[in-house]
């Protein structure tokens, strides 16, 4: 309890809300530029090349455009290697999806320059007086635009953040319980300087949104089913909305965390950081590992309901971001989510082939994410709504492949 005050006393003489100080048991241990575990030994997140799924692409365009001046046996060898390279790009995200539940993609097709000019326009963003900023803070009633206050699992986020819908604006209930017979429109709020930001926005979230829709084609072979199978989840509408993250320097990163631990309560987050890295994530042994940036790589993570539409084959991986006293850090998540109509529950076709039973009674996304949203304005006091309120039948799987995760 002394330890705990003595901290209290040194982030009030530092001017440091005290709503930042992480529990003793939860503070990082490993610094933001560390990619070793404790033992030393490097456990690298899977790096996946997706040139096979682009040069698919590019191959029907200039098929398309083609005269027929191929003979059809080039053609037909040049289908059998495209499909024998798509079909061992999706086992290797499959795998990656089973065993990591984070991954990284190269060769993804979005161009270098939409990310240079969203980081161009975060920086000057993010530089202006916070009184600039506030003009466009978010509330309780509309979820979307600049907040410097988010909280996870009750402890305040050392960054900054401008959120985004990537369709303009998101239709969420307008009360738990409501089975989305009302519902509250949160919409785009945009700064007026910088002026180019809304434009330079929309183009980084149409180009992210191809490649996660393409991402989620795989995920879906991978467990055989139809490479379209989940789209119609995202339709009539979606939920999906883009973060821009600003982490500041840091005076005590050893008591304070950029994010605290936590799961995505979505689909799909895709996310790419900037080179000064803080992102970590447990892994299945309890350790925390920092993923090294790559310039030209995302980070692709499965959410909470992959993991409920998997039946846990597919699990939400707990992770989080360790914050410095050096340099300041900048990450663009895409967070993917579907309609906020959708019922969510472990699919039919994956309980009938394996002889399975649902781990999780059905729930509603769009009330899942109001709740989880009204969690990051403040302090709850209580543990803010998880995946693991809606388990069932725990006794029956425990019998068949092992005591259900920690979650």
């Amino acid at each position: 309890m002394g330890v705990q005050q003595d901290h209290h006393d040194i982030l009030e003489t530092l001017q440091i809300d005290p709503e930042f100080l992480v529990q003793q048991e939860h503070r990082p241990t490993l610094k933001y530029n560390d990619y070793k575990t404790a033992v030393g030994q490097h456990h690298v997140v899977p790096v996946i090349d997706l040139s096979p799924l682009t040069s698919k692409k590019k191959k029907k365009k200039e098929k398309k455009s083609s005269s027929g001046l191929e003979s059809s046996s080039a053609l037909t060898q040049q289908e059998h290697d495209a499909h024998s390279s798509i079909h061992n790009l999706v086992e290797q995200v499959g795998k990656a999806c089973e065993e990591w539940g984070f991954f990284q993609v190269i060769n993804h097709g979005v161009s270098l320059s939409l990310l240079e000019e969203l980081e161009t326009n975060a920086q000057s963003f993010f530089a202006l007086p916070l009184q600039e900023k506030a003009k466009v803070r978010r509330t309780f009633e509309n979820s979307l635009g600049y907040y410097d206050r988010e909280h996870t699992k009750n402890v305040r986020d050392w960054k900054e953040v401008f959120d985004f819908a990537t369709s303009g604006m998101l239709q969420l209930p307008a009360d738990v319980g409501s089975e989305g017979k009302q519902v509250i429109s949160h919409t785009n709020q945009w700064p007026e300087n910088p002026s180019t930001l809304r434009e330079v926005c929309e183009n980084w979230s149409k180009a992210v949104e191809g490649l996660a829709f393409e991402l989620l084609g795989l995920i879906s072979q991978s467990l055989g089913l139809p490479a379209t199978y989940f789209h119609k989840f995202w339709e009539p509408d979606d939920s999906n909305f883009i973060r821009m993250n600003y982490y500041p320097k840091c005076p005590m990163p050893n008591l304070t965390l950029g994010v605290t631990r936590h799961k995505d309560a979505g689909c799909l987050t895709v996310l790419v950081q900037d080179e000064v890295g803080g992102l970590q994530v447990r892994c299945k042994n309890g350790e925390w590992i920092g993923i090294r940036p790559q310039r030209d790589a995302f980070v692709v993570n499965v959410g909470d309901l992959f993991q409920v539409w998997s039946n846990d084959r597919y699990k939400s991986v707990e992770h989080r971001v360790v914050v410095n006293d050096n340099k300041p850090r900048f990450s663009f998540p895409l967070f993917f989510n579907p309609s906020p109509r959708t019922n969510v529950a472990p699919l039919p076709e994956l309980l009938l082939c394996g002889d399975q039973v649902p781990l999780y009674r059905p729930y509603n996304w769009g009330e899942f994410m109001k709740t989880k949203k009204g969690s990051n304005f403040k302090n709850m006091g209580v543990e803010n709504l998880q995946i693991y309120h809606f388990a069932i039948n725990r006794d029956e799987k425990r019998g068949q492949v092992g005591t259900p995760p920690i979650l």
